[in-house]
């Protein structure tokens, strides 16, 4: 009689363990039947609070909320099977108190079966990464352009340009691997100033329109496959699929309104 080996999800130690070894691969995924196609290919899959803006045409992801994240959450985990899924906490759900963010990041783990959490911050938020940590939460840290503070920073602006900034960032990079982070986005960073924190931490950093030196890379699902109408200047597209749903969507109504239907035969045979 043969056996199948079991599939086992990547893991957080693992994750952790790649830092300057083979480039770890993410990408983001809000549902299960996308999550199915990523999780071939992905280290860590991240269920971004992005999706305010990918799935819900919001201007911002400050307006997501922790049940949004939850409903997404739980189809991501459903479709896959090797991924680490990371899930962010949304705004609102961490910055009052370590106690009521480990209360949602809680919540979050339970109902959604996901690896991790991510929250944006570094120097002001590592206390909370700590909390959560020290009672068994995984935490995925997240400096540099943190779309949450977007209102605060005067947009989505590249962080980094002025070299006297440099320091802050690299405090941030610190303070949060110290609190037990096991891993850190670097977003919209220079590429020098991404190079240079990544040399200086132990743990794996993420980019995404950062450096070729951080250990590993993730994008916006939507953003690579050209699904949004606006996509930031660093992503490569790799595919073109609004032109092509617009062209199949557009057939289809060509055939509709000309009777083209399916009989029930063709239909059900």
């Amino acid at each position: 009689m043969s056996t199948q080996t079991p599939i086992r999800r990547n893991t957080v130690p693992q994750i952790a363990a790649r830092k300057g070894g083979e480039p770890i691969v993410s990408l983001t995924s809000y549902h299960a039947h996308t999550a199915a196609i990523v999780d071939k290919y992905a280290d860590f899959i991240l269920v971004g609070d992005s999706l305010g803006m990918v799935m819900h045409g919001m201007d911002s992801t400050v307006g997501v909320s922790l049940d949004m994240m939850i409903t997404h959450g739980k189809a991501v985990v459903r479709g896959t099977q090797k991924a680490l899924i990371v899930v962010d906490m949304p705004f609102g759900t961490y910055e009052e108190s370590p106690a009521i963010a480990f209360r949602n990041a809680a919540k979050i783990m339970k109902e959604t079966g996901c690896g991790a959490v991510k929250l944006e911050g570094g120097a002001r938020i590592a206390d909370t990464i700590r909390f959560l940590t020290e009672r068994g939460i995984p935490v995925m840290a997240h400096i540099g352009l943190t779309p949450q503070s977007s209102h605060v920073m005067g947009g989505f602006k590249t962080q980094g340009r002025d070299e006297d900034s440099w320091p802050l960032h690299e405090t941030d990079a610190k303070a949060v691997t110290e609190a037990g982070a096991f891993a850190i986005v670097l977003e919209g960073m220079v590429e020098p100033l991404a190079a240079k924190i990544t040399k200086q931490i132990p743990i794996p950093s993420i980019g995404i329109g950062a450096s070729v030196e951080c250990d590993g890379q993730i994008l916006v699902l939507e953003d690579m496959l050209g699904l949004n109408a606006w996509t930031p200047k660093f992503v490569k597209v790799y595919g073109n699929l609004g032109p092509q749903i617009e062209e199949a969507v557009s057939q289809y109504a060509d055939e509709v309104k000309s009777r083209a239907f399916p009989t029930e035969a063709e239909t059900y045979s």
